[in-house]
């Protein structure tokens, strides 16, 4: 008897988890414990928790905080009662959320709540930002977010900061999405997003309240193999404004070394868009971003110098695709026409594929010239990293060999 494949992501898990959890961290007569509810939602009348794990056939269960301080030395955690991802608002549905799900709609959040002051859209597929931009009005952060990378963004996670307008529907309509999150939704856009029988629409009201979240920490928990956790507290960016930046200066031999140009108002924009979208990537990560719209994103390498060129390669990809849906109707691996796809190619090739005047972002110091030396010879015209490499004068030079601006940030980005 054949097996139906298609069965086993229909299919419901019954999870086996209790329905609450408790988390103590004991220090002699101390303790501090931490109490959590599972969660569930009502779908068709059944009443169940995540649809399964990061696979089919992986029970799962998402817990929220309930109760319970935790103070770790200077560090508070996130108090009960400030949900965001552990407690969505599921407005519609035609299948119960899955792990992959929330996680791709809580990084989401990871990242817009860096951006509250602009219309921002972030779109996640498998817990990386495949286009991340801001604009004046939300329907344009959108196309720029989504024509960033059309084809990962299929059957991504859609994630705004402002209320979703009929216009911005519509957009997200003619493509296939898994998932949208915002804050609220206007008139008749619930009503037209229940055509698509399998998108989850999820409301979460906080997102307008994202920025109070900036600074603030949870415990990070990672399972090992063998059952055993590693306990963090949760990454947070220092640098949020230009006076955080730290001049790209550094001694070396009895010489010192600067860059010799200051970044343009533009490129300091960029630089914060891109360092503060960064900090949602998996490492080792290396971006491009111009005019806060990502270019071209790499993601989990394991060196720098090949990331930065995966980085740039999917950039010219992606935006040789996009003209091709632009010019000819379809995307570009669907072109039969061998002159239809050079002359897409020849388009996005004239703009370096999109990179020239971008800014180079890295979550950490580069440890030679070599990785700064793919996007300068790209046309990048500003770059931002941790800094504090032996060989950070080798990165200033090229700069300046270039006539790149670059900043520091002192602190590395690293999310794995």
């Amino acid at each position: 008897m054949s097996k139906n494949l298609k069965e086993m992501y229909k299919t419901i898990m019954d999870d086996n988890f209790p329905p609450k959890m408790e988390i103590s961290f004991v220090d002699g007569d101390k303790r501090q414990t931490l109490h959590y509810e599972k969660a569930s939602w009502v779908i068709d009348g059944v009443n169940k928790g995540l649809r399964y794990g990061e696979n089919p056939g992986q029970e799962a269960a998402l817990y929220k905080l309930v109760n319970g301080n935790l103070f770790l030395g200077d560090i508070q955690t996130i108090q009960p009662g400030r949900y965001l991802a552990s407690d969505v608002e599921l407005l519609q549905s035609g299948k119960h959320p899955g792990k992959t799900n929330l996680t791709d709609v809580d990084n989401s959040l990871n990242m817009l709540r860096y951006f509250g002051d602009k219309p921002t859209v972030v779109i996640v597929k498998h817990n990386n930002p495949c286009g991340v931009a801001r604009a004046a009005s939300l329907s344009e952060a959108y196309l720029k977010a989504y024509n960033a990378d059309r084809i990962a963004a299929f059957g991504g996670c859609i994630a705004v900061n402002r209320a979703l307008d009929m216009v911005t529907a519509e957009a997200i309509g003619a493509q296939f999405a898994e998932v949208v999150a915002a804050p609220d939704y206007e008139e008749g856009v619930l009503e037209y997003l229940s055509s698509k029988k399998n998108l989850r629409v999820v409301k979460i009201g906080n997102i307008e309240r994202l920025q109070d979240f900036v600074g603030t920490r949870c415990v990070d928990f990672k399972s090992l193999i063998d059952g055993g956790l590693i306990a963090q507290t949760s990454f947070a960016p220092t640098t949020l404004s230009v006076k955080d930046l730290i001049p790209a200066v550094c001694d070396y031999k009895g010489k010192t070394y600067k860059v010799d140009r200051e970044p343009t108002e533009r490129e300091y924009a960029d630089m914060l868009f891109g360092w503060l979208v960064e900090s949602g990537i998996t490492s080792n990560s290396v971006i491009y971003v111009k005019d806060e719209v990502t270019v071209g994103i790499g993601t989990g390498e394991q060196d720098r110098v090949g990331v930065a060129e995966i980085a740039r390669d999917k950039a010219y990809r992606k935006l040789a695709d996009r003209y091709a849906f632009e010019m000819f109707g379809k995307p570009y691996n669907m072109l039969e026409d061998a002159d239809k796809k050079a002359e897409a190619d020849a388009k996005a090739a004239d703009e370096n594929g999109g990179i020239k005047g971008s800014t180079m972002v890295s979550d950490a110091f580069f440890p030679f010239r070599d990785g700064a030396d793919v996007g300068l010879k790209e046309g990048v015209s500003a770059i931002i990293q941790p800094g504090g490499s032996m060989n950070d004068y080798q990165t200033i030079e090229a700069c300046n060999e270039f006539g790149a601006s670059m900043k520091f940030t002192g602190q590395r980005s690293f999310k794995h």
